[in-house]
C-alpha cells in the first residue's frame, strides 16, 4: 500500500517535471537563444566544369602537341560558403584546373552580382585552381597563355565559369547552422623539391630553421552541418599538379583531383559513421550500388548464361538529353541530403614535385645534374619519377591516395573549432613599376619591381615536363641566337634589362601588347578572415621558401588581431583569382632555375608581395577600408579564336554511331583487378560535353533485366579514350577502359557509351551503345 502510494506520487512529481521543462524549451525555441554549436551559416556546392574533352590544347606544360582526346576523370569546381548570420560572408571556390583566370573572375563576378546584387563580389570571393595540367586550356585572357591552344576557346571557358557559378548558387541554397573545425598534419611522401639547388642559395641561417625542403604541412578545414553532420572539408597543400605527364591527353584533375574523389566515395562508402570528438551520430550517407547490391547468383555458370543472353545491342539515337546527361552520384543522392564534398586545395606549390623519386636521365637511367638538371647537357632527357614510375596513372593514384589518407586522419582528428568573426580584404595592385622599401640588414632602400619578362630557363621546363631545344634550367647568360629571335617580337630596353638582372630576358611580356597584353601587369591580392583562420590569396606559385617567409611575415601583422590570438592558422591559396607565374625569394631568383625565370616582376617580387599584403592585413585588424587599386583589363572582347569549329561527323557505311567496334570477348568472364577494353563508334566530344553528365558507363544487371549504374566517367577506375583515325576526319572511336576495382561486386555488366554527332546540316544528335554482358568474379 505505502510502495503504491510512494510511486503514484513519483509518477506526478516526474509528469509534473516534464511538462515544465517542454515549457522551457519551447520558450527557448522561441526566443533568441540558441543553445547550439553552431556559430555560422555553412553552405557547399559542386559542379562539373570538365569542358571540350577533344581537340583541345592543355593548359599546364605549354606542348603543343598534347591535345585532349577523352576524360581520365571529370573536373569540378567545388565551392564553400561560410557567412555570420548576420553579418559577412566569404565564398571559397577550388578548381580543377590549372589555376585562376582574370577573365573567369571578372565574368563570374559579374553574373553573381546580377543574380545576388552586392552580396558576392570581387572583395570576398576567391576562386581556386589546383594547377592540375591535364585541362583544357584556352580560358585565360593573356597572349603568352593562349599561344598553345590556338588562342581562345569559348567552349572552354564558358564550362569553368558555368561550374563556378553554378556550384556557387548550390553553396548558397544550401546555407545552414554549422560550425567548422580546423586540424592540421604532417605529409611525408608526396612532394620533393624540384630545384634543390635554388633552394640551397637561401641564406644557411634560415634553411636550419627547417627540417625539409618542402612544406609537409596539411591544413584541413572540417564543414558541420548543425542537423545533417559532416557534409564536407577543404584542405591545403603543397604539391604540383605534375603526376600525370606531358604526354597525357586524357583530361583529369591529376593528384588532387583524384585525392577528393578518393575522399568523397571515402565518405559514401564507409560514412563517418561512430560517434566522433564533435558527437554526431551514426552517419547515413548512401553507398556506390556496387557495394550495396548483393550477388545476383551464387553459381558462375548461371552467371555467364545470364549474360549470354544479353547480346551486344546496336546503337541507338537518343530523343532525351537528360537521360544522358544521369550521373551515378546523381541516381544515388538521397533526396534533401546535400553530398559530401572534398577539395584539396593548392598552396605554395612552386619548386614542389610529386615525382617523389626523383629526377633521372631517360637514356643512361642517371640521375640528372643537379644544378641544371641536364643529361649530357640536354633538358629534354631528364624526367621526374612518380611513386608509380612508369605507369602515370599509377603515380596519380599513389600521390592521391595519400594525400587522401592524410585527410581523413586530419578529419577524424579536427577538434579545435573555429570562432570569431568574418571579415576580407581585397586590392589591386600594379606590379609592373612597384616601388618595394626592402631592408638588407642595413637602411632602409627603395626598390622596384620591373613589368613582367620571361627567362631563358623558362623555356627549359622542368623535371616535371622539360622543355626544348638547347635551353637549361640555371642560365643566367643567355645565348645571340635566341636573342635575334627574342628580338623579332620585342626587344627588352637597357632600363627593363637592368631591372630584371640577372635574369636573362627570354620573352618581355610584360611590354609586348599586340594584338593585346601578353602578360597581366595588375593583380589582385585577398585575404579572408575566418574566426582563427586567415587564408591569403595569390595569384602565383609561391615557392617553399617564398611561402615560409610570406606566411611569417603576415603572422607578425595578424597576431596584433585577438581574434587570431595563439592559435592563429595562416594558409597560403596558391593560383587564385589570376595567374602571374611563379614567385621565389631573391636568393633563388638569383639562380635563375626555371621557377626564378618565371617569376615575372623581377628579384623583389616577394618583397613587393610581403608589402602590400602587410598593409592588407592591417586595415584588416583596424577594421579600415583599402582603396581598390586599378581595374585590370577585360579583354573577351579581343580574343582571338583559330581552333577550327567541329564540321561534320561520319562513321563508314552500314555502321551507325554507338554501334560496338570491338566487343568484349564472347561468354567472358573477368575478376577484380582486370581490364575490360570495349569500343564503339563514335563522335566528337565537342558536340555536347555532358556536363553533368558522362560518355561511358559502366552498369551493373540486377535481378533478370534492371540495369543499375555502378561506374561513370567521373570515377578513377573507368577512362574514356577519344581518337580520330587522321586529324581531319570525320570518323572517330571511344575507347572505354574499365580496371575493374577490388571491391566491385561479382555480377553480370555491361559498358555503355553516350555521344553526340554533328551532321552536315549542323544538327547535333544524341546516341548510346552497349556492349555485350560479361561476368565479373
Amino acid at each position: 500500500m505505502e510502495f503504491s502510494s510512494f510511486s503514484d506520487a513519483h509518477v506526478r512529481r516526474a509528469s509534473a517535471t516534464m511538462r515544465v521543462w517542454a515549457i522551457f524549451m519551447l520558450i527557448l525555441l522561441k526566443s533568441d537563444i540558441v543553445y547550439s554549436n553552431s556559430n555560422y551559416l555553412i553552405g557547399l556546392g559542386s559542379y562539373d566544369m570538365t569542358g571540350p574533352a577533344a581537340d583541345v590544347n592543355m593548359m599546364g606544360y605549354a606542348n603543343t602537341d598534347q591535345i585532349a582526346s577523352g576524360v581520365h576523370f571529370r573536373l569540378r569546381a567545388r565551392t564553400f560558403i561560410v557567412a555570420e548570420p548576420k553579418g559577412n560572408r566569404v565564398v571559397f571556390v577550388n578548381l580543377d584546373a590549372g589555376m585562376a583566370s582574370q577573365l573567369v573572375t571578372i565574368k563570374v563576378i559579374e553574373r553573381l552580382k546580377a543574380r545576388y546584387g552586392d552580396l558576392y563580389t570581387e572583395k570576398n570571393v576567391a576562386i581556386s585552381g589546383i594547377h592540375t595540367h591535364a585541362g583544357p586550356g584556352g580560358y585565360l585572357q593573356y597572349v603568352v597563355y593562349l599561344v598553345t591552344s590556338l588562342g581562345f576557346v569559348r567552349q572552354s571557358f564558358d564550362a569553368i565559369v558555368d561550374g563556378i557559378e553554378k556550384s556557387i548558387i548550390q553553396a548558397h541554397e544550401n546555407l545552414q547552422p554549422g560550425s567548422i573545425f580546423i586540424n592540421k598534419g604532417e605529409l611525408f611522401d608526396a612532394g620533393v623539391n624540384r630545384s634543390p639547388s635554388a633552394y640551397l642559395n637561401n641564406p644557411a641561417a634560415e634553411r636550419s630553421k627547417y627540417k625539409y625542403d618542402v612544406d609537409k604541412e596539411m591544413t584541413l578545414l572540417k564543414f558541420v552541418d548543425e542537423e545533417l553532420g559532416p557534409i564536407g572539408s577543404f584542405n591545403w597543400f603543397a604539391t604540383h599538379g605534375t603526376s600525370m605527364s606531358r604526354t597525357n591527353s586524357l583530361v583529369s584533375g591529376d593528384n588532387k583531383g583524384a585525392a577528393a574523389r578518393f575522399m568523397e566515395d571515402w565518405f559514401e562508402k564507409k560514412g563517418i559513421g561512430r560517434t566522433d570528438s564533435v558527437g554526431f551520430q551514426e552517419d547515413d550517407t548512401p553507398r556506390r550500388v556496387s557495394n550495396i547490391i548483393p550477388n545476383p547468383h551464387d553459381n558462375n555458370h548461371e552467371l555467364l548464361e545470364l549474360a549470354a543472353s544479353f547480346q551486344s545491342p546496336p546503337g541507338k539515337p537518343v530523343t532525351n538529353t537528360s537521360s544522358v546527361a544521369r550521373r551515378v552520384r546523381g541516381v544515388l543522392k538521397q533526396n534533401g541530403k546535400p553530398k559530401f564534398i572534398s577539395a584539396f586545395c593548392q598552396s605554395n606549390c612552386g619548386d614542389v614535385s610529386p615525382n617523389v623519386l626523383g629526377a633521372f636521365c631517360i637514356d643512361t637511367g642517371l640521375p640528372c645534374d643537379f644544378n641544371h638538371s641536364t643529361c649530357g647537357g640536354k633538358n629534354e632527357l631528364c624526367y621526374g619519377r612518380g611513386p608509380g614510375y612508369p605507369d602515370e596513372f599509377e603515380s596519380t593514384r599513389i600521390i592521391g591516395e595519400r594525400q587522401f589518407k592524410k585527410a581523413v586522419d586530419v578529419f577524424n582528428a579536427a577538434s579545435e573549432q573555429i570562432k570569431g568573426r568574418i571579415d576580407f580584404r581585397h586590392a589591386y595592385i600594379d606590379f609592373s613599376n612597384l616601388e618595394v622599401t626592402i631592408s638588407r640588414g642595413g637602411a632602409p632602400e627603395v626598390v622596384k619591381t620591373c613589368p613582367a619578362a620571361m627567362g631563358f630557363a623558362f623555356a627549359a621546363g622542368t623535371t616535371d615536363g622539360p622543355g626544348a631545344f638547347d635551353f637549361k634550367q640555371g642560365d643566367d647568360k643567355g645565348n645571340p641566337f635566341w636573342n635575334l629571335v627574342r628580338n623579332v617580337l620585342k626587344t627588352p630596353n637597357k632600363e627593363q634589362i637592368k631591372c630584371q638582372q640577372p635574369k636573362p630576358i627570354l620573352l618581355d611580356t610584360g611590354e609586348m601588347k599586340q594584338p593585346y597584353d601578353w602578360a597581366p601587369s595588375i593583380l589582385p591580392i585577398q585575404i579572408f578572415k575566418i574566426g582563427q583562420l586567415a587564408i591569403l590569396s595569390v595569384p602565383g606559385e609561391f615557392s617553399t621558401m617564398a611561402g615560409r617567409r610570406f606566411r611569417d611575415a603576415m603572422k607578425t601583422v595578424l597576431s596584433a588581431d585577438k581574434d587570431f590570438g595563439s592559435n592563429m592558422q595562416v594558409v597560403i591559396a596558391g593560383l587564385t583569382n589570376t595567374y602571374s607565374q611563379y614567385v621565389t625569394t631573391y636568393e633563388e631568383y638569383e639562380v635563375q632555375r626555371y621557377e626564378g625565370a618565371s617569376t615575372l616582376f623581377g628579384p623583389h617580387t616577394l618583397s613587393a608581395y610581403i608589402q602590400e599584403f602587410k598593409k592588407l592585413a592591417t586595415a584588416l585588424i583596424n577594421g579600415r577600408p583599402v582603396e581598390p587599386g586599378p581595374q585590370p583589363p577585360d579583354l573577351l572582347g579581343k580574343q582571338i579564336s583559330l581552333l577550327p569549329p567541329v564540321v561534320v561527323d561520319a562513321t563508314p557505311i552500314g555502321v551507325g554511331f554507338g554501334d560496338v567496334r570491338s566487343d568484349v570477348p564472347k561468354n567472358s568472364t573477368f575478376k577484380r583487378g582486370d581490364m575490360v577494353t570495349v569500343s564503339f563508334w563514335s563522335a566528337c566530344p565537342r558536340n555536347d560535353l555532358m556536363t553533368e553528365g558522362t560518355f561511358a558507363l559502366v552498369e551493373l544487371l540486377q535481378g533478370k533485366d534492371i540495369w543499375v549504374p555502378a561506374y561513370d566517367d567521373d570515377d578513377f577506375c573507368l577512362r574514356f579514350k577519344w581518337s580520330r583515325p587522321f586529324k581531319l576526319s570525320a570518323r572517330s572511336t571511344a575507347t572505354m577502359e574499365w580496371r575493374i576495382p577490388l571491391d566491385a561486386a561479382p555480377g553480370v555488366y555491361r559498358i555503355r557509351h553516350f555521344g553526340a554527332a554533328k551532321n552536315l546540316l549542323g544538327s547535333i544528335n544524341h546516341f548510346t551503345g552497349s556492349s555485350s554482358a560479361f561476368v565479373v568474379v
